[in-house]
């Protein structure tokens, strides 16, 4: 299986901030519309995310139209950073962007982790006790005994994983997303 990364960090990072506390396919949906509203149009019914000064542009009404009122403080402040940062960002280490990008408020340790797994294309970096992956893990191989608990499954999956873990998170999430487009 190939993955390719998330060419875009502000995209990877504005991703993440979106799937902030919410399923997957309501967050896809929320995505899709305020591209649809306020990003760029590449093609006919294909839109990019807005970029930083552009999401800085947006009134309170502009993100309550589309859904985001409560992604607003979030993705104003990653624009703002991002217009700051965003050149020295983009040549940080991976693993030292997840710090840096949780220096922005309203971005913990799950969303640098999961932006930063998405732009470098490294899922030994994402947050593996995500909901997602213990879903997927639990449905892929139901008769484990699965912890239930977010840290303890993330050890339990890193110690399951070991030096595959990049491999099999990546498996996983796939596997999952594919699995959950087939039954919807």
């Amino acid at each position: 299986m190939v993955r390719v990364g998330n060419p875009d960090l502000w995209d990877a990072v504005a991703v993440a901030i979106v799937r902030q506390v919410i399923r997957a396919d309501h967050a896809r949906r929320l995505y899709q519309e305020f591209c649809a509203a306020y990003g760029d149009r590449v093609a006919e019914g294909l839109a990019l995310f807005p970029r930083p000064e552009a999401v800085l542009d947006l009134s309170d009404d502009d993100f309550a139209s589309t859904g985001m009122a409560f992604k607003r403080p979030a993705l104003r402040a990653a624009a703002a950073a991002f217009g700051e940062h965003g050149d020295r960002w983009r040549k940080t280490d991976p693993e030292a962007l997840i710090s840096d990008l949780q220096r922005v408020p309203r971005i913990g340790p799950w969303t640098a982790q999961a932006a930063v797994a998405d732009w470098a294309n490294r899922f030994d970096l994402y947050p593996c006790g995500d909901l997602a992956v213990r879903t997927w893990a639990a449905r892929a191989v139901p008769g484990h005994d699965w912890p239930t608990d977010e840290p303890g499954f993330d050890r339990a999956w890193r110690a399951l994983a070991g030096e595959h873990l990049h491999e099999i998170t990546l498996l996983t999430l796939a596997w999952g997303g594919h699995h959950a487009d087939a039954t919807t």
